[in-house]
């Protein structure tokens, strides 16, 4: 097939030719997809696409009327694709459903330790010579109450890790995974107890219609004072706005984000020599107890082998005219009409450099 890779880095391409061995015909290109660029994919079949790209419904309708018949995007998540527009036009949707759970736990692990104990200011003292603490006491991760809201692979994992740090457990989400609360003593309970009781709040759930803006004024209300909240999900579960005045009440005492719900446009590109329009992300960075990283909590070697390995299986189904594992379709609730995105199953990645354990 000839397919064109939308929003490319130069860090992805090695995987991407590695994992396509030379079987399809790849086009990369660092332009967005978007209104104005999906002519590009004239003359390709499939488009494979990012987080920040646009496949809204119009979108859809001119990628349709370029002839083309496969989306995958190389991303869990998919909510920035119209998919029953898609189901509509014939045009066949697949994710990636698992890459590596590890690599977004752990970085919401880093971003916890590096504000607890000061690390950026640390290392910025350190570079003028400067070597008091005055300024860098934080506290023990022992015991303190650990809230996840969101539970799936990569909520597991952050539970199995804070455990080891000693720390009690509270769960909250739409389904209860059991193995956590036997092995690792984590407390299913309501959104409002788990925010009252939490001194650290970590998202990990997917961005849908019930979770955008899940943490608003009136959640952040039920917190404890100086809460720490911790964001690797997706940046509109957030009201960043809200987040903001608490940050300048003091109610939330430290912001860990490594997304935001307007950084279509401006992570994963250089702005160094110009100065970003944005005021709210501008107000975020001016907080000394808020650490933004730019959307690289999934960038380690093993995610992004495990990325293209899987985006390339879904590729090489649909050239042979079969059913990847991982496609997304729209099914009909009769009670609302609701369209919900259904993946089909759970693929068995065999090449994947870790297997999630419980």
């Amino acid at each position: 097939m000839k397919i064109i890779i939308y929003s490319t880095k130069e860090f992805e391409r090695h995987h991407l030719n590695e994992a396509n061995k030379k079987k399809h015909e790849l086009t990369f290109t660092s332009e967005a997809l978007s209104p104005d660029t999906a002519g590009l994919s004239l003359g390709h079949e499939a488009v494979v696409i990012f987080t920040g790209d646009d496949a809204s419904t119009r979108v859809i309708e001119k990628l349709h009327n370029t002839g083309i018949k496969f989306i995958a995007t190389r991303a869990a998540g998919y909510d920035n694709i119209d998919i029953q527009k898609a189901n509509e036009l014939g045009i066949r949707i697949a994710h990636v459903p698992e890459y590596s759970p590890y690599a977004i736990a752990e970085h919401a692990v880093a971003l916890v330790l590096a504000l607890n104990r000061k690390i950026t200011l640390a290392h910025q003292q350190v570079q003028h010579y400067n070597f008091t603490l005055d300024n860098l006491v934080g506290f023990d991760l022992y015991h303190k109450t650990v809230g996840i809201i969101g539970t799936g692979r990569i909520g597991s994992i952050m539970t199995k890790i804070f455990h080891g740090f000693g720390c009690q457990l509270l769960g909250y989400d739409v389904q209860r995974n059991e193995k956590l609360e036997q092995n690792y003593k984590l407390k299913y309970t309501d959104l409002n107890e788990l925010c009252q009781l939490s001194d650290i709040i970590l998202l990990s759930a997917p961005l849908n219609s019930g979770t955008k803006y899940l943490i608003n004024k009136k959640v952040i209300e039920v917190m404890k004072h100086g809460v720490m909240l911790i964001n690797t999900a997706r940046g509109a579960i957030m009201n960043t706005a809200h987040i903001i005045e608490a940050l300048e009440s003091g109610k939330i005492g430290y912001l860990g984000m490594d997304v935001y719900e307007r950084e279509k446009g401006i992570f994963f590109f250089d702005h160094s020599n110009n100065k970003i329009e944005d005021q709210m992300l501008n107000k975020l960075m001016s907080f000394p107890n808020v650490l933004i990283t730019p959307h690289q909590a999934f960038a380690t070697n093993e995610a992004l082998e495990n990325i293209a390995f899987t985006t390339l299986y879904n590729l090489d189904c649909w050239a042979q005219n079969k059913r990847s594992e991982n496609e997304l379709v729209c099914s009909s609730k009769a009670a609302n009409k609701e369209y919900v995105p259904t993946a089909w199953g759970k693929m068995k990645i065999k090449k994947l450099t870790h297997k999630v354990i419980y």
